[in-house]
């Protein structure tokens, strides 16, 4: 419908804005200003029950949105995450993934086209033009600022499409809340695991190439052997994680020439356990200098002194190397006395 088929009285009066000076084409200004064409009314401009079909639409699509975040919120905590669905023609995928990211899609695009639909529909869609004028902001230009925006926030009807602006309101306030619960796929919150490893009082020592518990005469002086608690396969689900805090280097020492008390008390027969895992960024320590009793992280080249209680002496890392407390059990084989006293690797050192 145009405004030619709508009676003059029902059009909206014209308001006052400036079309800007039609030009005339002469030899001096060959490309005169045309100006604007003459404002084609819509039909809900003129027709308020046209209007209130557009308002009711906007406001759906507001609703909808805020159902497909209910609803997002409702996948993420009901669906479990193992679970799969066939999707034609993709295929297998995440049942979670493919609701969360339909249910946030849909939020997203329902607050958008809303919004559009809203400001080709309802919003004033008067062209205005407006002369350049210099950039400062004059006490007029800054009077003229907030007149058009009086005169916007008039045109936008969301005083008076109250349906709208409560719907619109609500959309804004839920979608967020998707991100919110995105936070919870950060995984559980570590609690004290990170704190504690698999080593506890009884547990022996195997060795980590030949799997068999040691005893204090498989340790020679000088030497370096890696051990893990035992219990612990390469098999098990959840090797990889446990073996990152626990595993051990086992090096035997002549007593006299262990410095620090505490590792000397903690030892059995000069054999001490120290945490493999560098204090730095996690890397395992591997190399042995036997005359110097140091061990070198090969990632960067923090340096351990074993007969001093693994305090650094050269590179960036910040803490000594934790050790392990240790003893032999009735049959003789060498075994934990409880769990590191300090946490392993570079994590959590400042905590309480």
């Amino acid at each position: 419908m145009s405004s030619q088929d709508i009676p003059e009285e029902n059009l909206p009066a014209e308001q006052d804005h400036a079309h800007g000076a039609v030009g005339i084409a002469d030899e001096e200004n060959p490309f005169a200003d045309p100006g604007l064409p003459p404002h084609e009314h819509r039909i809900q401009d003129v027709d308020e029950r046209a209007a209130r079909r557009s308002e009711r639409m906007v406001a759906l699509l507001f609703t909808v949105s805020m159902l497909a975040t209910i609803a997002f919120i409702v996948s993420y905590l009901v669906i479990p995450n193992d679970k799969s669905i066939f999707v034609f023609p993709i295929g297998h995928l995440s049942a979670m993934n493919f609701a969360l990211g339909l249910t946030l899609g849909v939020a997203l695009f329902c607050i958008g086209a809303g919004a559009v639909h809203w400001a080709r529909t309802l919003m004033s869609d008067v062209e205005v033009a407006d002369d350049r004028h210099p950039i400062e902001a004059s006490p007029e230009v800054r009077a003229k600022v907030h007149a058009d925006f009086r005169e916007g926030a008039k045109e936008s009807a969301l005083g008076r499409r109250k349906l709208i602006r409560n719907t619109m309101f609500g959309a804004l306030a839920l979608v967020p809340l998707s991100g919110v619960m995105l936070l919870g796929g950060l995984g559980p919150a570590p609690g004290s695991k990170l704190r504690h490893t698999m080593w506890t009082k009884g547990k022996r020592l195997v060795n980590m190439n030949t799997n068999e518990p040691l005893r204090p005469e498989d340790v020679a002086v000088g030497s370096l052997t890696f051990a893990m608690p035992d219990g612990l396969e390469e098999h098990d689900e959840d090797f990889q994680t446990e073996i990152a805090k626990a595993a051990l280097m086992i090096v035997r020492l002549q007593p006299g020439n262990i410095k620090d008390k505490r590792e000397l008390d903690w030892s059995h027969q000069g054999i001490v356990a120290f945490s493999k895992i560098c204090t730095h960024v996690g890397c395992p320590i591997s190399l042995y200098e036997q005359q110097t009793h140091h061990v070198l992280c090969p990632c960067h080249q923090s340096t351990f002194d074993l007969s001093d209680g693994a305090r650094v002496i050269f590179g960036p890392a910040g803490h000594a190397l934790p050790q392990l407390r240790i003893g032999v059990d009735s049959e003789g084989y060498l075994q934990a006395l409880g769990d590191f006293e300090e946490p392993v690797g570079p994590a959590f050192w400042e905590r309480g």
